[in-house]
C-alpha cells in the first residue's frame, strides 16, 4: 500500500460524469478513470472542485466516490473531497470516505461565515482527533473565502493534524509561503491546484498538482512533473506553455463546463453539470472542439458520449 509521504505527481480531480437528468453515468466513470490510468497519473482526486462536490447530495456523492474506487481498483489512491461548514457533518463524509475505500479525505475549512486562524485550528483539530482517514488542508479561498494561512497550516503539519495541502488560491506567493513554512517538514505534501503553474511550484518543492486539466489529457501534466525529475527544465517548459495553452482553452462558461463539454468531445462523457447549470454553449464548444483536435487530443476518439 502506498505511503501518504511518497505520494508525488499529478492527481487528476476528476469530474463527476451524469446523465441527463442528474443522475451519476458509472459506466461513464469507469471510462473516465480507464482514460486518466494510461496517462500515468499517480493518483485521483473523487469529489473535488472539478467534481462539482458542492453541488452534490449526500446519495450522489457516495455513489460517485464508490464508483471511482471501484474503476481505480487499488492501482492508484483514491483521495476523496470533503466541503462541510458543520463538523458533524464533516465527520460523517469522512467516515463514509474510509469505509467506501478513499486512501485520505481534502477537507475545506468552514466557510460561509467570516472566520478566524483559531477557527480554522480548531476545525481541523478537532477533526483529526477521530478522523480515520489521513487528512488534506484545502485552500481554496477564492470559493470559501477562507485563507488557511501558511502559519496555520504550519502549526497543523508539526502536530500531526494533515498530511498536506492542496493550494487552489492561484496565490504563488502564498505557496512559497506554505512551502518555506514546512520545509523541514519533506514528508509534508504540498500539491498545486493550479495547472499553469505545475513547473514553478515543483521548482518551490510542490510534490506535484491536483489538477482539473489532467482529466483531458493527464499525459501532458505527467510529462512535465517527469521532465522536472530527471532535470530537462527546457522540456518541462516547452510542456508547461502546452498545458498553459490547454487550461486557457477550457476556462470559458460556467465551471467546470468547458472541461466536461471537452470530455464528450472525446467521448468519455457527456457535457451534463448538476442542475440547474447549463453545458457549455454550442460556439464555445466548436471553438473547443478545433483546439482540441488541432493537439491530436481527439485523434483516438471514434464516437462522442451520449
Amino acid at each position: 500500500m502506498l505511503k501518504l509521504k511518497e505520494l508525488r505527481g499529478v492527481l487528476p480531480a476528476l469530474v463527476t460524469p451524469l446523465t441527463r437528468d442528474g443522475e451519476v453515468d458509472e459506466p461513464a466513470v469507469r471510462r473516465l478513470v480507464d482514460h486518466v490510468l494510461p496517462g500515468g497519473v499517480h493518483g485521483v482526486l473523487a469529489l473535488g472542485s472539478t467534481g462539482e462536490v458542492a453541488s452534490l447530495d449526500e446519495a450522489t456523492r457516495r455513489k460517485v466516490l464508490a464508483a471511482v474506487v471501484k474503476a481505480a481498483g487499488g492501482k492508484v489512491p483514491v483521495i476523496c473531497g470533503v466541503v462541510q461548514s458543520q463538523l458533524r457533518a464533516a465527520r460523517a463524509d469522512l467516515r463514509i470516505a474510509a469505509e467506501l475505500g478513499a486512501a485520505a479525505a481534502l477537507v475545506t475549512p468552514p466557510h460561509y461565515y467570516p472566520i478566524d486562524q483559531a477557527t480554522v485550528l480548531a476545525f481541523y483539530r478537532r477533526l483529526a482527533e477521530d478522523s480515520p482517514l489521513p487528512i488534506f488542508v484545502y485552500n481554496i479561498p477564492q470559493n470559501t473565502k477562507v485563507v488557511v494561512e501558511p502559519a496555520t497550516v504550519a502549526v497543523l503539519a508539526r502536530e500531526g493534524s494533515v498530511v498536506g495541502i492542496k493550494d487552489s488560491s492561484r496565490d504563488f506567493e502564498y505557496f512559497e509561503n506554505v512551502c518555506l513554512a514546512l520545509r523541514d517538514l519533506p514528508d509534508f505534501r504540498i500539491f498545486t491546484g493550479s495547472d499553469t503553474m505545475l513547473l514553478a511550484s515543483l521548482t518551490m518543492g510542490a510534490a506535484g498538482t491536483i489538477c482539473g486539466a489532467a482529466n483531458i489529457a493527464p499525459g501532458w501534466a505527467v510529462r512535465i512533473y517527469e521532465d522536472f525529475e530527471r532535470g530537462d527544465l527546457t522540456a518541462a517548459r516547452t510542456h508547461q506553455d502546452l498545458l498553459i495553452e490547454l487550461v486557457q482553452a477550457i476556462r470559458p462558461g460556467v465551471f467546470p463546463s468547458a472541461i466536461k463539454a471537452a470530455l464528450h468531445l472525446q467521448g468519455i462523457c457527456g457535457q451534463w453539470l448538476v442542475p440547474p447549470v447549463a453545458p457549455l454553449d454550442e460556439a464555445s464548444s466548436s471553438r473547443l472542439r478545433e483546439r482540441l483536435q488541432a493537439w491530436g487530443l481527439l485523434a483516438q476518439i471514434s464516437r462522442a458520449a451520449s
